[in-house]
């Protein structure tokens, strides 16, 4: 049975609406063609997410993604993906989009990551953000 968990990290903060986040995401996996198995959303701040950065990418930089492929089944989707609080809040501010769009747009962010979509070069960026905004308009909640 396909499971979507929250967790948190260095942080108090816990996503509202949590089984309209869980059916939106299994529907925007579903519509990709892929199956979801296991996907876990680890919310936490600046620091707990720029220690990963470190330690797994060798990156010293905060970001406010990190996305962890364990698929071991081709078409089959079982990640981990840790949320930086801290850059959603201040990112809602800076791009004027609010906390709850940009956290949305991160949680979908991560998902199509782990559905084959990169955002290395403009091109594969530019195909990202159309994709989130895409799913980000079926919201209906």
């Amino acid at each position: 049975m396909p499971t979507i968990n929250f967790f948190e990290e260095d942080t108090t903060f816990k996503p509202k609406q949590k089984a309209q986040l869980r059916q939106w995401i299994k529907e925007t996996v579903i519509a990709e063609g892929f199956k979801l198995k296991e996907l876990n959303y680890i919310f936490c701040s600046d620091a707990y997410l720029l220690q990963i950065n470190q330690q797994y990418l060798d990156h010293d930089t905060f970001t406010d993604i990190v996305t962890f492929d364990n698929s071991e089944v081709e078409g089959d989707i079982v990640g981990d993906i840790f949320i930086s609080i801290d850059r959603i809040r201040e990112n809602g501010a800076k791009f004027k989009t609010g906390e709850t769009n940009e956290l949305h747009r991160v949680i979908i962010h991560g998902a199509l990551h782990l559905l084959g979509y990169t955002d290395k070069s403009v091109v594969t960026k530019q195909k990202m953000t159309q994709k989130e905004d895409e799913y980000l308009a079926k919201r209906n909640f």
